[in-house]
């Protein structure tokens, strides 16, 4: 399976995010999967880039020319294949369409619209992969309580809570992304409109 990681792209965060990623980057490997991600060598995409490659997995990094020219971030040096593209849109669709399953690390502005792109496309019916949350040390706590807030005040159906799980558990993490079945929803149980 193709596990698409979305994540930070900063190293200036707590060690501990960047550690425990690193780990979930060899589990991804150890378990024959492997990683598609932002093509970052630093933050958290560029430690799960690094476990994988330390257990021997299949990388493939997805960055924009623009990252290498405008020096915003270098490219993981160690990508099985990388990709060059010349939009974030661009990036986001071509990892959408390797990927089999996507996990969610904590991140910053572009992980949470990565997320929320995802998770958009399987509420209108236009994939069925799994989406897990990993929630290290609480990071996406407060999202969650956003999502049930918005739930309760019926600005997304409850239904939709449905769409992608969150963990604390790496192996409870792959044991949901490896088993998960088609929920069988129609559209008009997951949006109004």
């Amino acid at each position: 399976m193709k596990i698409c990681l979305f994540g930070s792209a900063s190293n200036k965060i707590d060690w501990f995010y960047i550690e425990e990623t690193e780990k979930l980057g060899r589990e991804i490997a150890k378990r024959g999967h492997s990683l598609v991600f932002g093509g970052g060598e630093n933050g958290l995409m560029g430690a799960a880039a690094r476990g994988v490659k330390e257990c021997g997995g299949e990388i493939i990094g997805v960055i924009p020319k623009f990252f290498e020219d405008e020096k915003i971030e270098a490219a993981y040096s160690d990508c099985t294949k990388l990709v060059l593209c010349d939009t974030m849109n661009e990036r986001k669709q071509i990892m959408e369409d390797y990927a089999d399953a996507y996990i969610i690390a904590p991140g910053g502005i572009g992980t949470y619209d990565e997320f929320f792109e995802v998770l958009t496309n399987k509420q209108l019916g236009r994939h069925e992969k799994p989406i897990a949350i990993y929630n290290l040390a609480g990071f996406y706590d407060e999202l969650e309580t956003m999502m049930y807030h918005a739930m309760s005040q019926r600005f997304i159906k409850a239904n939709c809570r449905m769409l992608y799980m969150t963990f604390t558990d790496p192996d409870e993490m792959f044991g949901y992304l490896e088993h998960v079945r088609p929920l069988g929803l129609h559209l008009r149980d997951l949006k109004d409109g």
